[in-house]
């Protein structure tokens, strides 16, 4: 009678132990999104504390990714994302590329793509602001990886992770931060627009404008960018100062150019009839040759 009570007691026991562990198990595979065999080894090791073996795993992967970042440093990132985020008064565009399309659509990429939009428009919500009506601060790729991301580690650090897991070299390439003052409007638009759109918008192609206009003049900006991203005017222009192509579609002035939504109009018609006026614009695309650059980057053609 006492054996079998006994026994039935370890059996019920190491049910229960069991069942605690499966759900430990499956939480933090739930949390971290780890394979079951690092997840088991990393709560074997931590005597099933979650926290500490979360940690562990956080720690590992890390360093995996700057092993692999180490070795596929210098290797062409023709491709990637553009990041457009507006908050308040102030904007962003970031670009951050990787080697091909197929983890440009990878998830992992595209959240590191929204952390380095969010570390970005926290630096310039803090450090860009002035009195001329639109304030610009440009941020290059090695000041890009030292911004603090919203966890406290570095943007270096987020990319080197996410290198190990997607196996592709990245590079935090560039960043765009813009303040107006109270008086001007600021908007941004991204291209293709994603279905389910959020505070920081993704795409091949993105664009800012700031301008002046009626109040409730949101959607004004929104077509504006539209125009910038598909035209890719090279300035604004003023009427009297800068004369008109005389070749229309090679026309580079924004208020000459006819307006990408309705060729009926040109830019500068539709900026009267809605008693508007565009003070500055930004338009970033993926893997675009900068001025500062005598060569195009790697696989730029197949961006799109």
């Amino acid at each position: 009678m006492l054996a079998s009570k006994l026994c039935r007691f370890i059996h019920t026991n190491n049910s229960v132990w069991q069942a605690t562990q499966k759900t430990v198990l499956s939480e933090l595979r739930k949390k971290t999104g780890y394979t079951f065999a690092n997840c088991r080894k990393a709560l074997q090791l931590h005597g099933n504390d979650l926290q500490k073996a979360e940690q562990w795993l956080t720690e590992q992967a890390q360093q995996l990714g700057w092993m692999k970042a180490t070795k596929l440093e210098g290797r062409a990132t023709g491709q990637g994302l553009i990041a457009v985020s507006v908050r308040d008064k102030h904007a962003v565009l970031v670009e951050v590329n990787c080697e091909t399309d197929f983890v440009a659509r990878n998830k992992y990429f595209q959240g590191l793509v929204t952390t380095v939009a969010s570390a970005t428009m926290k630096f310039a919500s803090n450090s860009v602001s002035g009195t001329d009506l639109v304030n610009k601060v440009s941020l290059d790729s090695e000041t890009l990886k030292e911004l603090p991301a919203p966890d406290g580690k570095t943007l270096a650090d987020h990319s080197a992770l996410i290198i190990g897991s997607v196996g592709e070299n990245l590079s935090l390439r560039r960043a765009l931060c813009v303040s107006v003052n109270d008086d001007i409007l600021i908007t941004g638009l991204s291209h293709p627009v994603p279905a389910s759109p959020s505070a920081t918008l993704l795409g091949k192609y993105a664009a800012i404008v700031a301008y002046r206009a009626p109040p409730k003049s949101e959607q004004l900006g929104k077509r504006l960018c539209q125009h910038i991203i598909g035209m890719n005017p090279a300035k604004i222009g003023e009427k009297g100062v800068d004369e008109p192509n005389p070749v229309l579609d090679d026309e580079t002035t924004m208020i000459y150019q006819e307006y990408l939504l309705d060729p009926n109009i040109t830019v500068e018609q539709l900026l009267t009839d809605n008693q508007a006026q565009v003070i500055d614009f930004a338009r970033f695309e993926t893997g675009e040759t900068l001025a500062t650059e005598k060569q195009p980057l790697e696989a730029v053609e197949t961006c799109g």
